[in-house]
């Protein structure tokens, strides 16, 4: 591949925040990655689900090279014509790298090229974006229930009519093809890694739900972490708008930077909605307050408020995210394996009483259990899972809590808590506040673990008994 000057070189040295892309026609001129005749030399790192999708996206009208830091993650059929190695990196030239959101720039193999051609790095966030610019697209982000408020968003809108799509970090790349019409509405979730390196993308609504410190491991800090996340309204323009809630970190990002696009504040200040909602899947804070910025959108959005509230009291959440598995006048099991810090169980554990709360795993980094004390009496613990011994600090002169490495042992212990004390109403609560590679492949295959623990220990009968 020889070395040729980049004919796009105006935008690899572009400030990005600055710039008001207000002429789509510019864009679809200089940035439109399905020409022939204006072929790109584009190299794509990392070729897991977002990998693979550039590739089919790019590869037709492009010259493509793939690499990532574990090649046997690529198929061979795309490793013998594509692969490009690693001693040979610095000997092409490509006009972009689209960098997979898996990849931290500073602890990667090719971290020394990355830095050096920062400017050229753009994402599948972007390449969805230059597609798609003229599609209506509502981008959620934030710490905790970004799935579970993009699925209600998109089964609300989908039941308004609605020709809607839902795409992003929920699992479903945003570059995988689908038939779209110009009346297409996009519903992405994404994440803090997606936003970090994106360098075009915009949306024309954005939802920042929540923030408390997470993937520290990456972003190193709080700062840096909601910085990843507030990229999300840097390059809007004054016909966009933004959801947020009142947040130091985010106020402080908005006070740094001159924004125009529009800022709602989603405040819980409306009690009266409650009266509007007879599902108990909104009882629990975390779901309430998500709900709030699904409300403040459908007034913008001018969405039918009567066909809004029939979907609400009709969801059901997703699988392993704050989900009721089992409810009946005496017992309610939630199944929360998605929770992979404090901050996420944290809401929970206010939003009921009479909890026996499941936690246990690889606990994050800068992770912090900052529940009120008020909150202490209504809960037991139960710890499960490597690092046992961290958990017994956290939660010392806090809760009163048992331990065991054994999940089952640890049912059969909540049974006969619970028949001790039948006369409340009991809360079995699955949130174990840490990663889940201690013991399993990631949060589905310990969710469904748990829940076939509930039948294989028949946990509910013995509780009747």
């Amino acid at each position: 591949m020889a070395r040729v000057n980049s004919r796009y070189k105006v935008l690899d040295n572009f400030n990005h925040t600055c710039y008001d892309w207000s002429s789509h026609t510019e864009i679809k001129i200089m940035l439109n990655f399905k020409d022939k005749k204006k072929s790109k030399k584009i190299l794509i790192y990392g070729f897991g689900k977002t990998g693979e999708s550039c590739f089919n996206f790019l590869n037709k009208y492009n010259e493509i090279l793939v690499y990532d830091d574990n090649h046997k993650a690529i198929p061979k059929k795309i490793k013998k014509k594509y692969y490009l190695n690693i001693n040979k990196i610095n000997f092409f030239f490509f006009d972009y790298i689209v960098i997979s959101p898996g990849i931290n720039i500073n602890k990667c193999n090719l971290k020394l090229f990355l830095l050096k051609n920062k400017s050229k790095i753009i994402t599948d966030l972007d390449l969805f974006y230059f597609n798609n610019f003229k599609n209506k697209k509502i981008t959620i982000t934030g710490t905790n229930g970004k799935s579970t408020t993009a699925k209600l968003l998109f089964k609300i809108l989908k039941d308004q009519n609605k020709d809607v799509k839902l795409i992003g970090n929920i699992g479903i790349p945003v570059l995988t093809k689908s038939k779209v019409k110009p009346e297409t509405i996009f519903v992405i979730e994404a994440s803090s890694y997606q936003i970090d390196y994106s360098q075009y993308f915009k949306t024309d609504y954005a939802f920042i739900l929540n923030i408390s410190p997470d993937h520290l491991e990456r972003h190193k800090s709080i700062k840096k972490y909601v910085r990843a996340k507030f990229k999300l309204l840097l390059n809007q323009n004054r016909n966009y708008y933004a959801f947020i809630e009142n947040n130091k970190y985010l106020n402080s990002e908005i006070r740094k930077h001159k924004i125009k696009l529009k800022i709602i504040r989603v405040h819980e200040n409306n009690l009266s909605i409650k009266k509007l909602i007879y599902n108990n899947y909104f009882n629990n804070i975390n779901n309430f307050k998500n709900l709030l910025f699904i409300l403040q959108f459908a007034k913008v959005f001018k969405l039918n408020k009567s066909k809004l509230f029939k979907t609400v009291n009709r969801f059901r959440g997703l699988n392993f995210r704050q989900q009721i598995t089992y409810n009946n006048k005496f017992l309610t099991i939630i199944n929360d394996s998605k929770s992979t810090s404090f901050s996420s169980t944290v809401n929970l554990l206010k939003s009921y009483k009479n909890i026996y709360w499941i936690l246990g795993g690889l606990a994050k980094k800068g992770d912090k259990f900052l529940l009120p004390s008020k909150y202490f009496q209504n809960i037991k613990g139960y710890i499960f899972g490597k690092n046992i011994s961290f958990f017994k600090k956290i939660l010392k002169d806090k809760i009163k809590f048992q331990s065991s490495n054994n999940l089952e042992m640890i049912l059969k212990k909540i049974a006969n808590d619970i028949k001790f004390n039948k006369n409340n109403h009991s809360y079995v609560l699955f949130s174990p506040s840490a990663a889940s590679f201690d013991k399993f492949k990631n949060f589905e295959d310990r969710g469904y673990y748990f829940n076939r623990l509930i039948k294989k220990t028949k946990f509910i009968k013995k509780i009747n008994d």
